[in-house]
């Protein structure tokens, strides 16, 4: 179980950097073109768009799971030193809930726009709402593991 976990983060990382290459590319040709040649990639725009939906929202979760994500914790470490587990829990409470909800809203956005159809792509415009989707699973399924096992995930990086 450990190595397919493993093997579906690693996959995640090289998504996202192959969407984030391929945005890249795709913005800089039309760019060139632009200015260039006085014309331009007419679906650049919402594809590039769609990529960066599919990044933010697949390295929020990345970010997450490796713990680098913005925490301030110096007042309860400061403070309630003997509190912090149980603080650490509450949040990850938070965290799933919170998850929960995006996941929930972003299926409803997804099932109700499947059929909505992008005139300069020819693609569904569901599929924005549906890095929600995988984005609010990603996260939930951190902050469950981590109300249980606060460094299981952080941990599998240095098995091998």
């Amino acid at each position: 179980m450990t190595k397919i976990i493993k093997w579906m983060w690693q996959f995640i990382d090289v998504f996202i950097t192959v969407v984030l290459a391929f945005m890249i590319v795709l913005v800089f040709t039309n760019v060139v073109m632009r200015y260039g040649f006085s014309s331009s990639i007419r679906a650049s725009i919402e594809l590039s768009r769609l990529c960066l939906v599919w990044v933010v929202f697949l390295g929020a979760a990345v970010v997450l799971r490796r713990g680098e994500h913005l925490a301030i914790a110096e007042f309860s470490e400061r403070f309630f030193p003997s509190a912090v587990p149980f603080l650490n829990r509450l949040i990850w409470v938070v965290i799933l809930i919170s998850s929960s909800m995006l996941f929930v809203g972003a299926m409803n956005q997804t099932i109700s726009n499947w059929n909505n159809i992008s005139s300069l792509t020819g693609l569904s415009m569901a599929l924005f709402a549906l890095a929600g989707v995988v984005s609010g699973f990603l996260i939930a399924f951190i902050s469950l593991v981590r109300i249980f096992n606060p460094n299981w995930l952080m941990d599998m990086e240095d098995e091998e």
